[in-house]
């Protein structure tokens, strides 16, 4: 699709007549070009009633090149998405309990579309499928997914040629967290991982698991001195000797703290999580990103 926009300069030329001194004027028409539209990027958030999910309508609808265009969940059906997030104006948005009718209904638009996926790991795969079947990318923010189903989607994203990006965290600083961590790593040999929570769901979390396997990845070894302990105060180990010791109290931020140690000093490195909002950045960043895809990429780091 293209837009014509055309540019007037009126140019004023005068010119003497010797014999009968008249003047003349002459208007000059300059400059028409075709300049090409960008279409907005169609977003349906899978989970929009969740926490998660209503932060992600109002980041998206806020969104510069972006447009909320289906909004997907159990709770709230029939409401308008807007009323459920508190925003001031309705979207005229109706949550649908049905992910296949709100992908058919858009299906015609021109434009990228992306489905984000906030809901359970055992839907992903299926949620992924469907989405493909309308010629619509994915963003999928699932913590608790398993390593099998990613493999599974690689796959199938290999073969149906559909750009999918599985992101373990939203969190940007999160990110830079672990890249700093395994950046540390180098030059210390003992490690261990401190979180809190508020809950003792999935515990260690998502992200102590995560830093836990980059360090072992690494292909070293760490708290040799202290690694055949079996005291359990000392923590779960995770991967080669890395101890991960989760606080649980409600009320704390979710934190996540990474404590390297060398004779004579200590280096700590930490990032909290104190609102759902710190994911939207990195939400935006994964929808723009996404749509140029065309195979399985599993990390938002990867474009960092």
């Amino acid at each position: 699709m293209v837009s014509i926009s055309s540019h007037f300069r009126s140019t004023n030329y005068y010119l003497n007549n010797s014999h009968h001194n008249h003047k003349f004027r002459i208007k000059h028409l300059v400059s028409c070009s075709a300049q090409p539209t960008q279409t907005n990027i169609k977003v349906v958030i899978n989970g929009a009633a969740k926490e998660i999910g209503r932060a992600a309508v109002i980041a998206v609808t806020k969104a510069r090149g972006m447009e909320l265009a289906g909004a997907v969940d159990t709770y709230h059906v029939g409401e308008d998405i807007g009323q459920v997030c508190g925003m001031e104006e309705p979207l005229e948005i109706p949550i649908i309990n049905d992910l296949t009718m709100v992908l058919g209904s858009i299906s015609q638009s021109k434009g990228a579309g992306v489905v984000v996926d906030f809901t359970d790991p055992s839907s992903v795969y299926d949620n992924v499928k469907q989405a493909t079947a309308f010629g619509m990318k994915s963003v999928v923010y699932v913590p608790r997914i398993k390593l099998d189903t990613v493999a599974a989607l690689s796959a199938f994203c290999e073969k149906a040629t559909m750009g999918v990006l599985v992101a373990p965290t939203l969190s940007i600083g999160s990110i830079l967290l672990q890249q700093a961590a395994i950046s540390a790593s180098f030059h210390y040999r003992n490690v261990e991982i401190v979180e809190s929570k508020a809950n003792a769901n999935d515990l260690p979390s998502a992200d102590a698991n995560q830093i836990a396997k980059n360090l072992s990845n690494l292909g070293q070894i760490y708290n040799r001195e202290d690694a055949s302990t079996d005291v359990l105060a000392r923590g779960q180990v995770v991967g080669d000797g890395i101890r991960v010791h989760s606080l649980v109290l409600p009320g704390l931020p979710s934190s996540t703290a990474v404590h390297f140690s060398a004779p004579g000093e200590i280096y700590s490195i930490k990032h909290d999580i104190t609102d759902v909002q710190c994911l939207m950045p990195g939400l935006l960043l994964a929808i723009r990103k996404v749509v140029r895809l065309k195979n399985l990429v599993y990390g938002l780091e990867k474009f960092l």
